[in-house]
């Protein structure tokens, strides 16, 4: 069972992530802001980060450059979430080593698939 991520500072947001990758699916651990989704991912080593570029405590910019730096978490696949579909802010998550963008508000079903996509290394990073 992959595990999953979901790194954002609305509930909302964390639940509807989880209900539409469900439960059977996916083993899925939940952080409410960036210094927590930091200590969940180097705990539990997911397979997949959601994480929200705006977050108290420590962004996801710096969440995903901390785990991208880091031999045991380097690996973990993030898939940024953002209000925002600027090309800077893109551009500054490639940076950091993100491995996908996803602009919300976002289709849970176009969700769905790109972590499925991302799961199984195929289809396009950006959203």
């Amino acid at each position: 069972m992959n595990k999953v991520l979901i790194a954002d500072d609305d509930a909302a947001v964390r639940a509807v992530v989880r209900t539409t990758l469900g439960d059977e699916a996916y083993e899925i651990v939940e952080a409410c802001d960036g210094d927590e989704a930091l200590q969940l991912a180097r705990e539990h080593v997911p397979d997949v980060v959601l994480l929200d570029v705006m977050m108290p405590r420590r962004s996801g910019l710096d969440v995903c450059r901390a785990l991208k730096a880091d031999p045991r978490t380097s690996r973990i696949v993030v898939v940024m979430l953002t209000g925002k579909s600027l090309h800077d802010e893109r551009d500054a998550g490639v940076d950091v080593g993100a491995d996908a963008y996803f602009t919300k508000p976002f289709s849970p079903v176009a969700l769905l698939r790109r972590v499925e996509d991302v799961l199984h290394g195929s289809g396009p990073t950006g959203a």
